[in-house]
C-alpha cells in the first residue's frame, strides 16, 4: 500500500512530477496491500500456463490432422495423445493448487525482508533490463547444477524420473514434475530476486518470461523463424529436447535458457556429434544431388 494519499503527496515522496506509469502505479496500487500484489504473481502464472500452453497442443493436433505440413517442424515424429496431454495436465494443476499456490502465499514475509518493493517511483525500463538479465544468469547457472545432480542415479530414480516419462514432450510438460523437483529447481528462479531485490512489477515480468521460456523449450517444434533464436548463446526448444529425447541417461544439455554452462563444462558432447552428424548427412546429399543435376 503507497504511504500517499494525493498525487501532491506522491510527487513530493519522489522529488518529480510523476510519469504517467507512476500515475497509473498510483491510481491502481495506492490502496492496495503489498501482500496483494505479490499474490497477484500467482494469478498471472495460472493464467499463463493455461494460456502459453495452448499454441503447443493445437499444432499437435493439426499436424496430426488437418495441416500435417507442420511435421516438418515437429522434432520428434510422435506426438503426445490428448488422453496423456489431459493426464499431465491435471498433474500439473494438483502440484499448482496443493504445493506453489500456498508456498507463495505463505512466503510474503521473505519477500518483504529481502526488500522487494511496490513503491514509487516505478524502475527505469534499463533498471528493469539489466536486473532480469541478472535473474536470468543466476537462474541458469545455478539450475544448471541441480538438474545435473537430478541426473545422478539415486536423484534421477527418485526424484526425476517423472519428468522424463514421456520422450516426446509438449509445453504442458514444462513443470511437469516431481513436487519436490518443483521445489528444488523453483529456488534458482528465486535466487536472483533474492541477491538483487527489485521492484514487484519488475518480479512480475522476470516469473512470466521465465514460465513462457520453459513453456517454450518444451513446445516439441522448432520454427526456424522464432524471434528467441536472435538470442545469443539461446538454448531453445531444439537444444532441450534433445535432452528429453536421450531419456533418463542424458548426460547432454543441463541448462535451462542459455548454452554457455553445458559448452564450459562439456555436457553437450553428444548434442555436437548429432549436430556434426546432421551437418555431414546434408552436406552429402547436396553433393549426391550436384552429381545428380
Amino acid at each position: 500500500m503507497l504511504p500517499f494519499s494525493t498525487f501532491e503527496e506522491a510527487e513530493t515522496a519522489v522529488g518529480r512530477n510523476l510519469t504517467t506509469a507512476d500515475a497509473l502505479w498510483f491510481r491502481y496500487t495506492a490502496a492496495i496491500p503489498d501482500s496483494w500484489l505479490f499474490y497477484l504473481n500467482t494469478i498471472f502464472l495460472f493464467i499463463i500456463f493455461n494460456t502459453a500452453t495452448l499454441p503447443s497442443l493445437l499444432l499437435n493436433v493439426l499436424g496430426q490432422t488437418t495441416f500435417p505440413y507442420l511435421r516438418r517442424f515437429k522434432l520428434q515424429p510422435s506426438f503426445t495423445p490428448l488422453p496423456v496431454a489431459f493426464q499431465i495436465y491435471k498433474s500439473v494443476i494438483e502440484t499448482f493448487i496443493f504445493l506453489l499456490m500456498p508456498l507463495q502465499l505463505s512466503s510474503y514475509p521473505l519477500v518483504k525482508y529481502i526488500g522487494i518493493r511496490t513503491s514509487l517511483p516505478l524502475p527505469s525500463l534499463w533498471e528493469v533490463l539489466a536486473q532480469i538479465t541478472i535473474y536470468f544468469m543466476i537462474e541458469d547457472y545455478l539450475h544448471y547444477w541441480m538438474h545435473r545432480w537430478l541426473h545422478t542415479e539415486w536423484a534421477y530414480n527418485n526424484i526425476h524420473y517423472k519428468h522424463h516419462e514421456s520422450i516426446t514432450v509438449t509445453s504442458l510438460s514444462a513443470p511437469y514434475a516431481h513436487w519436490l523437483e518443483v521445489l528444488l529447481l523453483g529456488l534458482p528462479s528465486f535466487a536472483g530476486p533474492a541477491f538483487v531485490p527489485g521492484h514487484i512489477v519488475t518480479i512480475w515480468l522476470w516469473f512470466a518470461l521465465r514460465q513462457l521460456e520453459t513453456i517454450e523449450t518444451h513446445c516439441g517444434f522448432d520454427f526456424p523463424w522464432w524471434p528467441t533464436k536472435l538470442i545469443p548463446f539461446y538454448g531453445g526448444s531444439e537444444y532441450h529436447d534433445y535432452h528429453h529425447f536421450v531419456g533418463g541417461k542424458s548426460q547432454n544439455n543441463f541448462a535451462s535458457v542459455f548454452t554457455y554452462c553445458d559448452y564450459i563444462y562439456g555436457t553437450n558432447k553428444g548434442y555436437r556429434f548429432k549436430k556434426r552428424y546432421e551437418g555431414n548427412s546434408f552436406n552429402l546429399t547436396l553433393q549426391h544431388a550436384s552429381r545428380i543435376l
